[in-house]
This record gives C-alpha cells, sequence and structure tokens, in this order.
C-alpha cells in the first residue's frame, strides 16, 4: 500500500492522545461517583453498565482512526477483471486481394469488416494494423484511438507479393515494443533468413493476438510456419482468416492474367500452431461473423487505485454504529 499525502499519517499520533483523555474523563468520573456517594447523593440500586459503557467509545476511536488514515490518500493494488488486450490486424496487401470472389474484392470485404470490428472494441483494447504483400511494415501501432485505426484501413491498396511470414514478423515487433520490450533480433530479421527462435517463459504476449486477413499464397519467404513458432514460443495466438475461394478465380493485372486460390493448408497449419483458429470467408458477412467471435481475453489485472473513499465511508459507518449504541443505551453520545 502506498500513500499520496503520507505526511498526513502523522494525525494518527491524535489516536492515542484520545485514549488518554478518555482514561483521565474516566478516572475523573470515578471520583465524583465516589465523592457523592460519600454524600449519600448517589442513586441507590443504579445498574452499573459495566464494559458495556466502553463499546460505544472504542467503536468511535476506530471510526476516527479509519478516518484520519484515510486523509493519508492511501492506495492499494487490486486485482480487476478487464477486457484488455492488444489486437494486431495484419492485412495481405498483395495483388491477389483484388481478387473479386469475395465481393466486392478480398481487400474491400475485409476492410469493410475491420470497420465494424474495431468499433464494438472498448478502449481498454489497442488495435494495431499490419499490411505486407512482399514485405512487412506497422501501419498503425497498437492504440484505442478508433479514427486513426480506420483512417490505417482506409489507406490500404492491393500490392505485389505475398511474404506471410513477413506480416507475421512484423505483427509481433509491434507487439512486442507495445508491451514495452526493445525488439529482438527476431523482429529486425532479414526477410531471406530465419533465425532460430529465442524460447520466452509461456504467455509472455497472451493477451494479444494476431488476425491475419490473407488467401494464404505465400510466394516470399521467410517460411510462415517457422515465424508461427516463434508467435506460439511468445504466447500470442494467431486467427487465420481465409479470403477467397478453394476453387481460384482469374485475375488480370497489368495486362497478365494470373491465376489465385485460397490456400487453406497453409491457413489452418499457422492457426494451430499457435492454438489459434482457422475461419473460412467466402462473402462479407462470413467475414463479420468471424469478427464477432475474436473477442479480447477478460484478465485480472493488478491495478494501483486510490481507496480513500471506500476508508471515508467505511469511517462514518463505524461512527454511525457507535453513535446508535450509544443513544440505545445511554441516551446521549459518548
Amino acid at each position: 500500500m502506498s500513500f499520496i499525502w503520507p505526511a498526513m499519517l502523522f494525525l494518527l499520533l491524535f489516536v492515542p492522545l484520545f485514549v488518554v483523555l478518555y482514561l483521565i474523563l474516566q478516572r475523573r468520573r470515578r471520583r465524583m461517583a465516589a465523592l457523592y456517594s460519600s454524600f449519600g447523593l448517589a442513586q441507590s440500586g443504579a445498574r452499573n453498565p459495566g464494559i458495556r459503557r466502553h463499546i460505544p467509545v472504542v467503536i468511535f476511536l476506530a471510526g476516527l482512526t479509519i478516518l484520519l488514515f484515510s486523509l493519508a490518500r492511501p492506495q492499494a493494488t487490486i486485482r480487476l477483471p478487464r477486457v484488455e488486450g492488444t489486437v494486431i490486424l495484419a492485412f495481405d496487401v498483395s495483388g491477389s486481394m483484388a481478387a473479386d470472389d469475395v465481393k466486392p474484392t478480398r481487400m474491400e470485404a475485409a476492410k469493410a469488416a475491420a470497420r465494424e470490428f474495431i468499433q464494438r472494441q472498448p478502449s481498454s483494447v489497442q488495435i494495431g494494423v499490419i499490411a505486407f504483400s512482399d514485405d512487412g511494415f506497422s501501419v498503425q501501432t497498437p492504440t484505442n484511438d478508433q479514427a486513426a485505426i480506420l483512417a490505417s484501413i482506409d489507406r490500404l491498396k492491393p500490392q505485389r507479393g505475398t511474404s506471410l511470414g513477413s506480416g507475421l514478423l512484423a505483427s509481433l515487433k509491434t507487439i512486442a515494443v507495445d508491451f514495452g520490450q526493445a525488439p529482438s533480433s527476431a523482429d529486425n530479421l532479414d526477410p531471406s533468413t530465419i533465425p532460430t527462435p529465442t524460447p520466452l517463459p509461456e504467455g509472455t504476449y497472451s493477451s494479444a493476438v494476431i488476425v491475419l486477413l490473407t488467401d494464404g499464397e505465400n510466394n516470399e519467404r521467410p517460411d510462415p510456419l517457422e515465424v508461427a513458432q516463434q508467435a506460439a514460443d511468445r504466447g500470442v495466438r494467431i486467427y487465420t482468416v481465409g479470403l477467397g475461394s478453394a476453387q481460384g478465380t482469374t485475375l488480370h493485372v497489368n495486362g497478365f492474367t494470373v491465376f489465385t486460390q485460397l490456400n487453406e493448408p497453409m491457413l489452418q497449419q499457422i492457426a494451430q500452431i499457435t492454438h489459434g483458429v482457422y475461419q473460412h470467408a467466402e462473402t462479407e458477412q462470413d467475414l463479420r461473423t468471424i469478427y464477432e467471435n475474436l473477442n479480447p481475453q477478460l484478465v485480472i489485472k493488478p491495478e494501483k487505485m486510490e481507496i480513500t473513499s471506500v476508508l471515508a465511508g467505511a469511517s462514518i459507518l463505524v461512527l454511525l454504529v457507535g453513535g446508535v449504541f450509544s443513544m440505545l443505551w445511554f441516551s446521549r453520545l459518548p
């Protein structure tokens, strides 16, 4: 426990003084009672309240002690349940995302569903946006500023080839920075190589998830399955969302005809390695349904909170209890 105004704790020194003052008054009362008794002025047959006489005073002193303690504005670490976490939306912006087997296109359907997901999240959820084609880069660092997140998604456009591994690496780097950790060698690797993952304590980033929106086609290094293992070592779950159809479609780009097809086995393996879930989205409505099931975790997080009002309320309640006992037993306040 800590205090915002610790100097106010010196007021507790008055409590022993009140105890001494009460003892002096009780001694004086006994003397006066003995004096009146010697003159025959004491009421005969009067019932001695005994220890009950001191109970209201003890309760009053307890209430006063709590009140003086609260003036120091104590802070306690309380474990509160709250929905929180970091969600990284990793968008495939390769040329194949311009295919229209999901209407109006794979890219536009993913963006539309993402907007609805973002608008439903509480302020305790930080959302970041990663875009990847033949390389991965951060479009928006994790934030709860929904306007900034939506603006970053609106800027996404289909580009070149596809490197799922680069997109996942960029997502892991963003999560590490958001959790206040310096980027590791894995975060800055050359896309043409992949180092041995450095094992981290289980659940290091357990409140972070990556939502990978892609058709699963991969034609660039690094190997996405090896990067998925890095994510698993860090406790990051990857939810893969497959865009497009397994039958595939033909895409015309700059005078070239390209056949593009959803690679479900790759996306299923990525999700399985990280204990995430794979979902196939053929329509924009399917994407909305998937997003509804991507809620961040409800966690119990230690949080420092000022408890002055709680203690002040408790002190008033204790003082009232002492007053009630005193009025019921002696028809007066202590």
